[in-house]
């Protein structure tokens, strides 16, 4: 462990966290409106038509990979609709996404609760699960998953395999009573359908389309991402939502693919990384908490394998973070933090977006005022830009939920 995460471990347990760690990098941020000639951007134009583009083949190539999207042909099927589901709260749908190469097919389920009480079109939250679509509510009529599912003995998963028992167990992340209450939609998709979150076996999924060659510049963050634009893909259809109100979000690694996606894919209205840390919104310039070393060791197949080679060089690297959360400009983008969450770096996520200011000046909007954390339990909101640390660790708390809800108000509603 270094010193320094050391040290802010112990800071974090003798004082709240707004008051430590005022320290902003180790080594200087790359230029965020620099080309790579060095031409300064300096209007929406040159940033739409030039520095984006190359932020994003900087970050293909360095850090998340590419998914050849083209080859892969994709079908939506509605297999159930229920109009009086959860006691009659919510519509809910079951649709199997069919990704299809020649004659090789892979399934994907995608979960879909409408509110009732809302006249639709209705506005919705997409984001990706941990454990299957039936581990986020007790609904009995969400199918059990098929494929890959990470071994987790409390949650009655053992062998891969999804069982009865393990219905509802993540529902203290997904308040999903709360969020049709409050006129929202929600959807989701088990990650493994994509890519199974192991090292081994990560290219079992749809990876299993793509020739060999093709995969030599890739990971699991990129499959995900591909996976939550693929879900797009059919809820821009389903007029029952608004196409010009879905935002993105995620937890953790899967927000990490949250925010990959959201800078991607221009058709999500709002992206929502919470406790995303290393590789996600937090900076990777700053000798604090994971870092790029420890998380190639960890999860080797998550980035692509051109990324490994910044391990301890992180100074080297061309992009860093707050350059993925500008390529989300002009479009809303909200930062979660939480106070005992060290390994992602709470500051390190709250700088990434206040560094990202100068994209979303280019397009006339007020920006985060300064460089401090704010307080804590207290979101701090610019036009476009949401960030909060709330008390606690690394999870996704009811507190939360109702901070981006009340930010998906105030340009949803």
């Amino acid at each position: 462990m270094k010193f320094s995460t050391l040290l802010t471990i112990l800071v974090l347990f003798s004082t709240p966290i707004f008051t430590f760690g005022q320290t902003n990098t180790t080594h200087p941020l790359p230029e965020l409106l620099v080309s790579n000639s060095g031409k300064k951007i300096k209007n929406v134009s040159s940033w739409e038509k030039k520095r984006r583009k190359e932020l994003i083949d900087l970050y293909e190539t360095h850090v998340y990979g590419t998914f050849p999207k083209e080859e892969i042909e994709i079908r939506h099927e509605v297999t159930s609709t229920d109009e009086n589901a959860l006691g009659g709260k919510a519509i809910q749908k079951n649709i199997i996404i069919h990704f299809i190469k020649e004659r090789d097919t892979v399934k994907a389920d995608l979960l879909i609760y409408l509110p009732k009480k809302v006249k639709q079109p209705a506005p919705l939250f997409l984001g990706l699960n941990f454990f299957g679509n039936h581990s986020v509510h007790l609904d009995k009529n969400i199918p059990l998953p098929k494929g890959f599912i990470r071994d987790n003995p409390a949650f009655y998963i053992f062998n891969n395999t999804a069982t009865d028992k393990s219905r509802g167990v993540r529902t203290n992340r997904w308040s999903i009573e709360r969020i049709l209450d409050r006129g929202y939609g929600i959807a989701t998709m088990h990650y493994g359908d994509f890519a199974p979150d192991n090292p081994t076996k990560f290219q079992e999924g749809i990876y299993k389309l793509l020739a060999k060659e093709q995969l030599k510049n890739t990971g699991a963050i990129a499959a995900w991402s591909y996976g939550l634009s693929a879900a797009m893909d059919y809820l821009v259809k389903d007029n029952s939502i608004d196409n010009n109100k879905i935002a993105v979000f995620g937890h953790s690694r899967l927000g990490k693919a949250a925010l990959w996606a959201g800078a991607l894919d221009e058709r999500f209205a709002m992206v929502i990384s919470n406790d995303s840390g290393c590789g996600g919104a937090a900076l990777f310039r700053r000798d604090v908490g994971e870092d790029i070393e420890a998380i190639n060791r960890i999860f080797p197949h998550w980035f692509t394998p051109e990324f490994h080679k910044y391990a301890e060089k992180e100074e080297e690297l061309p992009v860093d973070q707050h350059m993925l959360l500008a390529l989300i400009a002009p479009r809303p983008v909200y930062v979660g933090s939480a106070e005992q969450d060290v390994n992602a770096d709470p500051y390190g996520e709250y700088l990434s977006l206040y560094h990202a200011n100068p994209a979303y000046e280019l397009y006339g909007f007020n920006t985060l005022p300064s460089e401090s954390l704010p307080e804590l339990n207290k979101p701090l909101l610019s036009e476009m830009q949401g960030y909060h640390i709330r008390g606690g660790a690394h999870d996704m708390a009811r507190f939360d939920w109702e901070s981006y809800m009340d930010f998906a108000d105030g340009h949803f509603k």
